[in-house]
């Protein structure tokens, strides 16, 4: 079969499943099997695949067909201009989360240590070491399989980063929270579960029966993460330290009278690019006293 071809079936079959990305699925899945880019469809689409390509780009068509991500067919996704390992035991980077990273960087200085709570893939902890100078970074997450991808994650960069910047520091740590958490640091950022638990049954299928729920339960009201992690975060931050939160795009309010409440101070609100609230951030003043 042609590339041409092979495309247009894969479209089809994915439309025919209900994937509503079918064209750019297919495209993807395509130039995954074949290594090819965007631009071989137009320009080399009569091109003969091998049987083997064919046949091996056919069964992911059928693995999509399930309503698999296709992040976890291919095992990576692109977050801050880095690709990450992903698969099911990590949430998908999304690129509403890159507007934690984008936040929290504006307020990273050389040299600072970072506490990523609920670290799951690596990718804001990693992200932001990436872009900064000589920064310290610990990872933390309950699951012990979350942590091995944000550990390979960790191990591709660092020899990248050992190439181009020096040396890059990070680790990580199983953790309920902060329990085996220890030190203090500038900054701590989390995108905890936030998501109301009588809501996930009614999520698209991608996320609802792939990815891990853990990952993804809020508790009752969704908020149950943030009333932990900002009442304890003020034991592992220095004085002047930043607390940043992603959100979901009506929890800006709530999560913001919560650490009013725990003792944080310029509590700030910013909105994704859709326009939609998606970060919470605060600091503890520097006169605040160790509180456990």
């Amino acid at each position: 079969m042609k590339y041409e071809e092979v495309y247009h079936y894969g479209v089809h079959e994915l439309a025919e499943a209900g994937i509503g990305e079918n064209e750019l699925d297919a495209r993807l899945l395509l130039e995954y099997v074949c290594h090819t880019g965007r631009n071989d469809l137009l320009a080399h689409g009569d091109r003969e695949v091998p049987e083997e390509e064919k046949n091996i780009y056919f069964d992911l068509i059928e693995k999509r067909k399930t309503h698999r991500p296709l992040q976890y067919i291919m095992g990576r996704q692109e977050f801050m201009g880095l690709v990450f390992k992903v698969n099911e035991h990590v949430l998908i980077p999304r690129q509403d989360t890159e507007i934690l990273v984008e936040e929290a960087l504006r307020h990273l200085h050389d040299g600072m240590e970072i506490l990523d709570m609920c670290t799951g893939s690596g990718c804001i902890l990693l992200s932001l070491l990436h872009y900064s100078n000589g920064c310290i970074g610990v990872g933390a997450d309950i699951s012990g399989k979350a942590l091995a991808v944000a550990e390979e994650n960790a191990k591709r960069l660092k020899g990248r980063e050992e190439k181009e910047k020096g040396k890059f520091r990070c680790r990580f740590v199983q953790s309920d929270l902060f329990e085996k958490v220890e030190g203090t640091y500038d900054m701590i950022v989390s995108n905890p579960p936030y998501i109301p638990t009588e809501v996930i049954s009614g999520l698209m299928e991608e996320v609802r029966d792939y990815e891990p729920v853990e990952a993804l339960d809020g508790k009752e009201d969704g908020l149950f993460f943030y009333r932990e992690i900002a009442s304890h975060a003020l034991a592992f931050l220095k004085g002047g330290g930043y607390l940043f939160f992603e959100i979901g795009y009506d929890q800006a309010k709530a999560v913001g009278k919560i650490m009013e409440e725990a003792g944080y101070q310029g509590i700030t609100a910013v909105k994704d690019y859709a326009g939609l609230d998606r970060v919470v951030y605060g600091w503890k003043s520097a006169k605040s006293g160790r509180k456990e």
